[in-house]
């Protein structure tokens, strides 16, 4: 079962945080939580593997893995128990990104930050409640447009004004 999701910058500011049942425990448990998995995934090498085995109990004790992938400034990382296997998450974490890839035309930091509540649709998409539901990346993009439709039409934003701007001036 997957207990929690992570994506952290390289700094260590996380972007995304959702925790399964309960795991995690209060605001100080999570920030904790948070702190040591990034310490731990941050200090690897990039040639190291991405799977760690953990046996600290303020990030799931013994049977608790975190299965990670960096790309480029942001850590997406998974917390699973034993039962799942690394390669499906690996290949999870692979859906994940490029699902938010064509979503938001080549993802970046700022688009989790703005843009968090399509974020957590996508995720939850994939992952409800510690267990996978779809992994098709046709299937995800049609609930998102799905989604995008029922909203109606967006009123234009600050940032879309910005990006129009620039645009005009190339």
């Amino acid at each position: 079962m997957i207990k929690g999701v992570l994506i952290v910058n390289n700094h260590g500011k996380p972007r995304l945080i959702k925790l399964y049942d309960g795991f995690g425990g209060g605001e100080e448990q999570q920030q904790v939580l948070v702190r040591e998995v990034f310490a731990s995934v941050a200090n690897r090498s990039d040639f190291a593997c991405n799977f760690i085995e953990v046996n600290d109990e303020r990030i799931g004790g013994a049977g608790t893995k975190i299965v990670y992938r960096h790309y480029a400034t942001l850590y997406f990382i998974l917390i699973v128990d034993s039962s799942e296997s690394e390669l499906g998450i690996l290949d999870l974490i692979q859906v994940f990104v490029e699902t938010l890839d064509k979503n938001f035309e080549n993802v970046c930091e700022l688009d989790l930050i703005f843009h968090h509540d399509r974020v957590n649709f996508i995720l939850d998409e994939i992952i409800m409640g510690g267990m996978v539901l779809e992994t098709n990346i046709n299937e995800i993009l049609n609930a998102t447009e799905a989604m995008k439709e029922r909203e109606g039409p967006q009123k234009v934003g600050l940032g879309s004004r910005i990006s129009e701007a620039f645009s005009r001036n190339k």
